[in-house]
């Protein structure tokens, strides 16, 4: 198969309130990215300041979504293949030497994106089931062949193959379990608004039954008690977060029918 050479990477990182995570993703970057795109929601902390100090090419645009932030992003992006980055990943030494590979020797000339594993670290380790790993996500894709849709939870639409990559992002995910809970709460407003606007039928029931079925399929199904302690904090709070979307989505609704929401 004939390989396209010439690749060259534009990192894309979309950033609110990252100034204790934003200087490792931006490190892990070195060596790889021929470009650093950061765009800021209007961070009330250091981050747009370690942005500049970085001299990565830095942006501000107001938060509608994470579809729609990303988008914005990858549009900033000067070359045609985008690596896309959260500020609490970072690539692995396994992940660069793949990717400098690729540089090095071409890309197939018919892979318009690549799937890479993300390995989380929750709890004072690394997950290993509990349907966090190997999580495969498309990260590296031509930008002219991709576009990101989504409130949250965002997904890549991506039109041409899929090219597995060998290495790993590495993710350190929430700070504690209070940033989790607080993650999970903002999330369920999104969620239970989505709900809403698909005009979702039998809440109540479902209220009842899926975060029951939320924490077997964490703990039992997908291996969450080979986890350990985290792999039980796991299937609990993402439990908890079900039900929180469908309370929300139950007490929207009334409010709307009884006019207490506008």
């Amino acid at each position: 198969m004939k390989q396209a050479k010439g690749m060259k990477i534009s990192a894309v990182i979309i950033t609110f309130n990252e100034a204790d995570r934003l200087p490792d993703a931006l490190t892990s970057l070195q060596g790889v990215a021929d470009e650093i795109v950061v765009v800021d929601s209007n961070s009330t902390d250091r981050t747009p300041e370690i942005a500049r100090q970085a001299r990565v090419q830095f942006f501000q645009n107001r938060f509608e979504d994470y579809g729609q932030q990303k988008n914005f992003a990858m549009q900033k992006a000067s070359h045609d293949w985008i690596l896309n980055l959260d500020a609490d990943e970072r690539v692995s030494p396994e992940l660069k030497k793949a990717i400098l590979a690729l540089k090095e020797k071409g890309t197939p000339a018919d892979a318009n994106a690549f799937a890479i594993k993300r390995k989380t670290f929750y709890l004072g380790r690394w997950i290993r089931h509990s349907g966090w790993y190997p999580d495969r996500k498309i990260r590296l894709f031509k930008k002219n062949s991709a576009s990101w849709q989504g409130r949250i939870h965002e997904r890549l639409l991506l039109t041409g193959p899929v090219v597995p990559l060998a290495g790993a992002i590495l993710h350190y995910t929430y700070r504690d379990i209070s940033d989790q809970i607080r993650r999970l709460n903002r999330y369920s407003i999104f969620l239970a608004e989505e709900i809403i606007r698909q005009n979702k039928k039998f809440l109540y029931p479902r209220l009842l039954i899926l975060p029951p079925v939320t924490f077997l399929r964490h703990y039992l199904w997908r291996l969450g008690f080979l986890d350990g302690f985290p792999g039980f904090v796991i299937a609990t709070v993402s439990s908890w977060g079900t039900a929180m979307k469908y309370f929300k989505a139950i007490a929207g609704k009334r409010a709307a029918k009884t006019g207490c929401g506008s």
